[in-house]
């Protein structure tokens, strides 16, 4: 694949799941990416199998759930990288209780990894991509954003409020170029299922792939500029939310 233009893309929660797999999807058709997580040694295996390819890759560690820092940082790595052409939101963090069984400070991690450091990240590129007269911002939201679970009140709020914020800045940037998409997948076979906030019993060999989701990222990405998918869901079709 070529382009007119190099394209340089950031992508948070790069070192496992959606995001790893959005990482080498980009690199093989010749993206840039600087890669945000927590972990700089899995970050690095990402950059390595990147740098592969061909293209530019670097590991920034960034802990997106210390709110107060992320804009700075951010702009900080948008200095450091280069122009950002693409943006994909991926870190986020799975919770699952009951609502009155949840503590507060519980409540507002939830909130503040998966609504408001993606707003401080997209705060931290939309002004520099004004400036370029263009742009793509992917959030990766849930199924969860359009139907609730009983269990998973905090995560589905969460991701409620990504699609709202994600369609909000799709209709306040259009007029500058910039394309807004929220994705919402179904369950996808990660990590999260493992953390220690998750309690959930499904068969994960039914779930999507993080490859899967990652091609759908894509595929939205390289969409003529003057076209946008601002929504999409993807499901399995093997019998699994």
């Amino acid at each position: 694949m070529s382009f007119e233009q190099k394209r340089r893309a950031l992508i948070t929660g790069a070192s496992s799941g959606i995001g790893k797999a959005t990482a080498l999807a980009f690199a093989k058709v010749g993206i840039d990416i600087a890669l945000v997580s927590r972990s700089r040694e899995k970050l690095e295996g990402v950059v390595t199998a990147a740098k592969a390819t061909g293209v530019e890759a670097k590991a920034y560690p960034v802990d997106l759930a210390c709110i107060s820092q992320v804009k700075t940082k951010i702009e900080a790595i948008a200095d450091d990288f280069g122009p950002i052409d693409i943006l994909v939101n991926n870190a986020g963090m799975g919770y699952t209780a009951n609502l009155d069984h949840i503590p507060l400070e519980d409540w507002q991690r939830v909130m503040d990894l998966n609504i408001t450091s993606v707003f401080q990240c997209m705060m931290a590129i939309v002004p520099k991509m004004r400036q370029q007269g263009q742009g793509t911002i992917i959030n990766i939201a849930s199924i969860a954003a359009k139907q609730t679970f009983p269990g998973w009140g905090a995560y589905c709020v969460s991701k409620a409020g990504l699609l709202a914020l994600s369609q909000t800045l799709a209709q306040e940037e259009r007029a500058n170029g910039i394309r807004v998409t929220a994705i919402c997948p179904g369950a996808v076979n990660t990590e999260i299922w493992d953390t220690e906030t998750v309690h959930a019993d499904f068969d994960r060999a039914k779930m999507l792939t993080p490859e899967i989701v990652a091609q759908t990222i894509l595929h939205t990405v390289l969409l003529p500029q003057e076209t946008v998918i601002e929504e999409l869901t993807l499901m399995s079709n093997a019998g699994v939310l």
